[in-house]
């Protein structure tokens, strides 16, 4: 069964979304499975540098006090999930576009689900900087993908075929993330283990 997933690394709902979806893939351990990662970019326009989280709480919600019910739902959610979000350890907004490089590296070692899970927690656990190339240089090497592999594949190329990516994303009307294509279904937003499960075996029959 092919499903993608449109994703951002640094979407909190997302990271919600793979670990749930993880778990109904365990339901189901007859079937192949083949799963895509899509790259999606919550903040296109974000500087390669990245931004300070308080500045961009600011530009976004009007300030940290405005975000807080959002983000508390999240963090509920992610507890649900067996998530133990650290939201106050972040303290820069990044540019995703490298760690989505490394996601579609990692899809030649079949390596996809293990690196986004890395850099999920890297980034929402341990609040490291996953727009930084020596913190996902870590990542990959951590997972036996040699360093200068990354490094070349980080160039003009790959780039654009990012945003090719993110282009078949407006293409298609996906505004928010995560999105799942799963079979025929299309499924919206963090659903729960439940959710996601029903939307499987539906496709299985």
């Amino acid at each position: 069964m092919k499903i993608n997933v449109f994703a951002d690394t640094i979407c909190g709902w997302c990271f919600i979304g793979h670990r749930n979806l993880n778990a109904a893939l365990r339901k189901f351990p007859e079937v192949k499975f083949d799963i895509k990662h899509i790259p999606f970019q919550l903040n296109p326009d974000m500087p390669t540098e990245g931004i300070s989280r308080d500045k961009y709480l600011e530009i976004k919600f009007g300030g940290k006090d405005y975000a807080a019910p959002m983000y508390e739902n999240m963090r509920l959610k992610g507890n649900a999930s067996d998530i133990n979000l650290n939201l106050d350890k972040i303290k820069k907004i990044p540019n995703t576009v490298l760690s989505h490089l490394l996601i579609i590296l990692s899809e030649q070692f079949n390596l996809q689900n293990e690196i986004k899970e890395e850099i999920y927690q890297s980034y929402f656990i341990d609040g490291l900087d996953i727009g930084d190339i020596n913190i996902l240089v870590d990542i990959a090497k951590a997972n036996k993908i040699a360093e200068n592999i990354f490094k070349d594949f980080i160039n003009e190329k790959n780039i654009e075929l990012i945003n090719s990516k993110l282009s078949t994303a407006k293409e298609k009307n996906i505004n928010g993330v995560p999105f799942f294509e799963i079979g025929k279904d299309f499924i919206s937003g963090a659903q729960s283990l439940i959710q996601l499960e029903n939307v499987i075996k539906a496709n299985l029959i």
